[in-house]
Formats: C-alpha cells, sequence, structure tokens
C-alpha cells in the first residue's frame, strides 16, 4: 500500500487519505503519480430482538434504517437511507461517516486485538513476524519516549541539508531522500509496462507537492486561494517547532510554496492523467537526459543503488522539463527549505505531540473538517497493518475469514462472468470482432479472494524493525517497501504477488494484470452475508464484482488488452459508439448538484461512473441465473427485486462534512454516495420495475433518455 507499484488499479470507493492510517504524505505522493487504491469500509447487520435466529441471518434489509415517509421514485438514497442518516452523525474524529467506515472501525478493533496480543509476548525470535509487529506498535504506543526526544529524530537530516553548498549536493540529497522513500520532488518507482505487460520499467511520474492535488496552486477560486495561504502559515509553524525563529519559518515558508506552485503548474490535472495514452511515454535513458538535461540522471540512479535502465516511462514529459529548468534556476538555499520541509512533512506524525497536532490542525481539521484527532492506538495500529501488511494480515484470516466465504465468492465470480459475457453477447453497439476480444478477455480475467495462496506471500526479513524506536522503525518500512519496489524493475512481474494486504477493506482492478483482487477484509456484511437470501448479496457483492469487471472496459479499461498490454484492440467504428454513449454519462453526472452551487465531475468520474452501470446490469442478471429465475418469496416486506437495489443503496449511505464533501468533488475520481444511488439507478430499468416508478416521480427518466452502456 505505501510503495508506489500499482499505477492503473481501479478501486470502489474512498481514498486512503479517509480510511487509511498511514501517513498523509505517503498518500499525497501516490495521488499525484497516479495511485489510487481505494478503500472500502462496511458495516454489521442490525437484527431485531424478536425475530428466531434464522431470521435474524436473513436480515441484511433493516426496515429502521430507511426513510418511508420518502417515495423511492423521488429519492431513493433518502428513502432507503434516511433513518440510519438521521441516526448517525458525524463524530468528531471523522470526515465523514458511513457504512465503509464502520465496517473499518470493526476491522480497525479486531487488528488492533491481534496486534496487542502480541505486543505482549516476552520470548519472541529476533526477526520473526511476532518480533516486527510487537517492537513496531510498542514504540508508537511510547509517547513519553517520542515527546521527550521531540525534533530530534530529524536533526541529523535536517544537519545533512545544512552542509550542502551546490547545485551537486542538492540533487545527491534528493537521490538518497529517494532511496529512504522521502521521495521529493518527483515520483521514481517501478510498475508493470504497459507496452509490455509481462514486465516491470522504471517508471517517472510527477510528484512533489505538499496539498492534495495540482489545482489547489493553480485555481482562482476563494477557497483555493485561502487554502494557500493557509498552507504557508502551516509550514511557517512547523519550521518554528523545529526551532526556526519565525522570521526565519516564514521565509523558508515562502520559498516552499514558491517551488511547490511551479511543479504544480508543471504537472498534469487529475483528469489528464486519467488518460493511460497520455501517460505512457517509453523512450531511451538517452533521449530522457535530452529531455531533462541538468539533473544528472545517472548519478540519481547510482544513488538510488539501481543500475541506469536502457529505456524507461516518463509519464509526465513537461513536468521533467521544468525540473531541468528548476535545477538551473533555484537557488541552493531555497532548494534546502524544500528539502527540509520534505524531511519535516513526511514525518510529522511520527514525532512528537506538538508536531502531529500542527499536521492534524492543518491536513485534517482545516482542509477536511475533523474535529478531534483518533485515539493513538487507532493511528499506531494503522500504521503497524500498513507497513507490516502481510504479516498482520495472516494473523487477520487465520482468526477472522473462513473457507466457506471463499467458496461462496467463487460461485458469485462465476455467475457475473456468465452474465456479463451474455450482455456482450446481444449489444447493439459493438461489432462481431470487438465481441469476439470482449469475450476472450472477460474469460481470462483473473480473480483473486481472500489472501495470498501459500507460497505467494511477501518475505518481510528483510525489514529491521527495532525495539523503543518508532521513527526509525517508520525509515525502516519506507526504505523496506522502496527496495522491495526498486529491486522488481527489468525483472518479469510477478502477478501471483497480491497489490493489498487481506485485512485491507478493498476491492479493485488492475488493467496491466486484468485481474480483479478482493482481500478477505470485503468480504462482510453488509457488502456480504453468509446466510442472506441471493438479492441481497447480489445487489452489494455482486455489484462490486461486476463494477470491477466493468473497468476492464471502461474508458480506460477498454484500453488494455486481454493480457494487460496497452492496445487498441477495438474498431474504429465501435470506439465512436462507445464514447458517444459514454458522453451520456458525462452529460446525466454534470448536471448532478451536491454542494451549492457545487456539482459532479462527469469526466473526471466517468470511468467509476461506468462501472457502476455494468456492475448494476451485470449482476442484476447474474441473481437471476443464480435463482433460475424463478420467483422468490418476499423478506420483512420487500421483494427479492426491492431488496437487490435497496442493498445496493445502503453501502453507499453516508454524513460527510461539508469540507471534505468539497475536497472529495475536487480530487475524487468516484461521485459522493447519493449520485452513486440515485444518478445511477435512474439508467436501470428493473429498478422503475421493482418501485413502480413512474412519470410523475422525481428520479424518472424516459426510456429513450436512460444511458446504456453494457
Amino acid at each position: 500500500m505505501l510503495s508506489k507499484m500499482y499505477e492503473n488499479m481501479h478501486g470502489f470507493w474512498l481514498n486512503q487519505r479517509i480510511i487509511n492510517n498511514t501517513n498523509k504524505a505517503e498518500y499525497r505522493m501516490k495521488k499525484q503519480s497516479g495511485l489510487f487504491i481505494v478503500v472500502l469500509a462496511l458495516t454489521g447487520i442490525i437484527l431485531s430482538s424478536c425475530m428466531s435466529t434464522k431470521e435474524k441471518k436473513n436480515l441484511a434489509i433493516d426496515p429502521t434504517n430507511m426513510n418511508t415517509e420518502l417515495k423511492p421514485g423521488d429519492d431513493f438514497y433518502h428513502y432507503a437511507n434516511g433513518g440510519w442518516i438521521t441516526a448517525n452523525p458525524i463524530g468528531d474524529e471523522y470526515s465523514q461517516y458511513g457504512v465503509f467506515r464502520e465496517l473499518h472501525e470493526k476491522n480497525q478493533k479486531q487488528l488492533n486485538d491481534l496486534i496487542k496480543e502480541v505486543s505482549n509476548l516476552q520470548d519472541v525470535e529476533q526477526g520473526s513476524a511476532a518480533q516486527k509487529i510487537r517492537d513496531f506498535y510498542n514504540s508508537g504506543m511510547d509517547t513519553n519516549r517520542i515527546d521527550e526526544l521531540g525534533a530530534k529524530p530529524i536533526m541529523k537530516e535536517f544537519q545533512r541539508i545544512n552542509d550542502i553548498n551546490t547545485i551537486e549536493g542538492i540533487k545527491k540529497e534528493i537521490a538518497y531522500e529517494h532511496s529512504l522513500g522521502l521521495n521529493p520532488l518527483f515520483a521514481f518507482y517501478g510498475t508493470t509496462d504497459p507496452g509490455n505487460s509481462n514486465m516491470v520499467i522504471s517508471t517517472f511520474s510527477q510528484g512533489g507537492i505538499g496539498l492534495p492535488d495540482v489545482d489547489y496552486y493553480t485555481s482562482d477560486d476563494s477557497r483555493s486561494k485561502e487554502i494557500r495561504e493557509k498552507y504557508v502559515e502551516h509550514i511557517t509553524s512547523m519550521f518554528t517547532l523545529a526551532g526556526d525563529n519565525r522570521e526565519e519559518a516564514r521565509a523558508r515558508a515562502e520559498k516552499v510554496m514558491a517551488l511547490e506552485t511551479r511543479l504544480a503548474r508543471a504537472s498534469m490535472t487529475r483528469l489528464e492523467r486519467r488518460d493511460p495514452i497520455k501517460t505512457y511515454n517509453k523512450m531511451s535513458f538517452v533521449k530522457f537526459e535530452e529531455l531533462s538535461p541538468a539533473f544528472e540522471w545517472n548519478d540519481f540512479f547510482a544513488g538510488i543503488e539501481l543500475k541506469t535502465p536502457d529505456e524507461l516511462n516518463v509519464r509526465m514529459p513537461d513536468f521533467y522539463k521544468e525540473v531541468s529548468l528548476m535545477m538551473d534556476e533555484i537557488p541552493v538555499e531555497d532548494w534546502k527549505a524544500y528539502l527540509k520541509w520534505n524531511v519535516l512533512n513526511r514525518n510529522a506524525s511520527y514525532l512528537s505531540g506538538d508536531f502531529e497536532q500542527a499536521d492534524f490542525d492543518f491536513f485534517r481539521a482545516y482542509l477536511s473538517g475533523v474535529k478531534e484527532m483518533q485515539p493513538r492506538w487507532k493511528r499506531v495500529m494503522g500504521t503497524t497493518s500498513g507497513f507490516l501488511g502481510e504479516p498482520v494480515g495472516k494473523l487477520y484470516v487465520e482468526k477472522y475469514f473462513p473457507p466457506k466465504a471463499k467458496e461462496r465468492m467463487l460461485t458469485l465470480v462465476n455467475n457475473l462472468k456468465k452474465a456479463f459475457g451474455e450482455r456482450i453477447k446481444v449489444l447493439d453497439w459493438m461489432g462481431d470482432s470487438t465481441k469476439q476480444k470482449a469475450l476472450e478477455k472477460l474469460q481470462t480475467m483473473e480473480v483473486k479472494i481472500g489472501y495470498p495462496d501459500a507460497g505467494d506471500w511477501v518475505d518481510y526479513s528483510p525489514m529491521k524493525v527495532m525495539a523503543g524506536d518508532y521513527l526509525t522503525n517508520i525509515y525502516h518500512g519506507r526504505a523496506f517497501l522502496k527496495r522491495k519496489n526498486l529491486d522488481k524493475i527489468g525483472k518479469p512481474v510477478n502477478k501471483d504477488e497480491w497489490v493489498m494486504p487481506p485485512q485491507t477493506v478493498n476491492a479493485g482492478y488492475i488493467p496491466t494484470y486484468n485481474q480483479i483482487v478482493f482481500p478477505a477484509g470485503i468480504l462482510q456484511p453488509p457488502f456480504f452475508f453468509m446466510d442472506a437470501d441471493d438479492a441481497v448479496n447480489y445487489g452489494a457483492i455482486g455489484v462490486v464484482i461486476g463494477h470491477e469487471m466493468t473497468h476492464g472496459f471502461d474508458d480506460q479499461g477498454r484500453l488494455f488488452d486481454l493480457h494487460g498490454n496497452l492496445n487498441e484492440w477495438w474498431t474504429e467504428e465501435d470506439s465512436e459508439k462507445f464514447n458517444s454513449k459514454a458522453d451520456g454519462f458525462v452529460v446525466q453526472f454534470d448536471r448532478f448538484s451536491i454542494l451549492d452551487s457545487l456539482h459532479v465531475n462527469g469526466n473526471l468520474t466517468l470511468g467509476e461512473n461506468i462501472a457502476d452501470n455494468g456492475g448494476l446490469n451485470i449482476s442484476w442478471d447474474a441473481c437471476q441465473l443464480a435463482q433460475n429465475r424463478q420467483p422468490q418469496k418476499a423478506i420483512t416486506g420487500f421483494t427479492p427485486e426491492q431488496r437487490f437495489f435497496m442493498s445496493y443503496a445502503q453501502i453507499w449511505r453516508q454524513v460527510i462534512r461539508d469540507e471534505e464533501l468539497m475536497n472529495h468533488l475536487k480530487e475524487d475520481v468516484h461521485s459522493p454516495g447519493i449520485a452513486r444511488v440515485n444518478g445511477a439507478l435512474v439508467n436501470i430499468d428493473p429498478f422503475y420495475e421493482a418501485f413502480d416508478i413512474e412519470a410523475e416521480n422525481n428520479m424518472f427518466v424516459p426510456k429513450k433518455d436512460r444511458v446504456h452502456v453494457w
């Protein structure tokens, strides 16, 4: 999760900044370089005390969570979720709260029980997983030592930067910080070559900024301007905590802001980065040197202990032209301020309480509206699970993931594949040659469920963990993950390795692998019920599966063939028809008002909106297959057809602060929950039949105007 390895992974919901508790700077670097592994948090089932045990197991739809005073055809999101929304105000430690957060909280408690049990062990073998988990967690919980040290853990880094006198020294420091996983100025990593999906290629991407998105540096709206002013104030405060006087700190902050603004102006926007063709610029190392001549890239590779590659992918060539110009134009002292800020900003969450509080006050309280910091155990547990993902994951699956769940998931997947295949065969806009290749891609699509097979777990033995030294352990974790990634460059891709540890509440599609991943963490209510009726499971986890399958054929995924190579395998006519249909989603979601004058960005969210539409249609058909197309009985007063759509709606219920919602609309490729329900269901024909929706209802869209792709 913390290394930049899986460039084009599509996920299902909220970004790591909201759910995962790893450092926000690791997250920002991944966002700028194109990584979107998205986290789901789910909730348990609410039961009525007057029901039998068998009935309780089947109560996956709780009427108390609804608002039945509304008509389902007027506002289905609040009809299905209104009672729950009223009963669940946002807690002070959150920027949003929903079933996703509920399940994440449940997983956190489960993981904390496991980790605390290990943390109390006395006699453990040095170098074992238990020793690493124990000492990592305990070092993070030792707040007395952390507060006593204050800024001392980063003073060695600061002194090294203070001693730099030349631009050559700046370049060496940049390489050194990259070797530690601190990644200043730009992002460099190994990832699957989009043109040859069997090999790992050296990849350069944009990065180097501290705010969550390049738009915050370039937009002229009042909120962006205020954020920039507050950011400079925040940097000033942090340098002051680190020992500068106020005047020195402010001067350094201004230099940092000016430098980051140049990087942002040379960067691709979030929307531009969605184009896998624009971000695939494979070139020889000689050509890269010509593109960005002022950096001495051979020295960079020597500094990170990697052989200079013969060829590489430069995802944003214009960005590296600017990097070269900046090397010649920006004074050494400005670079020193920037590099110090990178060290300070990346480590603030792991330093003493005053640094951690200041970091929270800006990035979580101001930017996202969060009222209070999460308890220490949650923060440290999340970091431990983040850096020791698979060792913790082994403990998790042993206790919480029954083999029966994997078996039932395989049945769901097979039905989804059948249903999707049948829909492809009857598409009226796709030609026969493209259909044949689409069916081949679907059949070769691999699905991973639960956790790695024996022999596929990552070896963490090289990662050192020391008792009583939290920041050192963070550094060791970053360096281990960075080295693990860099060592793959120039070698065949290992597609058996998992992109997420099993405790992750997540699902994703990887175009370059043509692979869907469902870790054990997601396979819980309300997405997956071992004992519920098919309608509920297909309305939730079934739609997730269909959603991820559809990503292989959305506006980005369709550009990759069945082997995961960037390859235009559609006919020109079919591409034009697809784009015409996709434009219908852009128009619909652009009109979706969320907050005052703010709207969903139809282009930014296009891939996810197409996947929601496909997931709903495919899973609906698969549900009919599972039920042998026979009538099913109603449960708690709702027909199976109604339960399917209510199950879908309940996984998107949430309450969210205005500040976070504004961030979401600017930064996230997913539409907000209300749009993923009301905006998606208006195009699903069976939805109208299930709830007798007529022309007088607010959500009614004439059949000729409904958008259909799959």
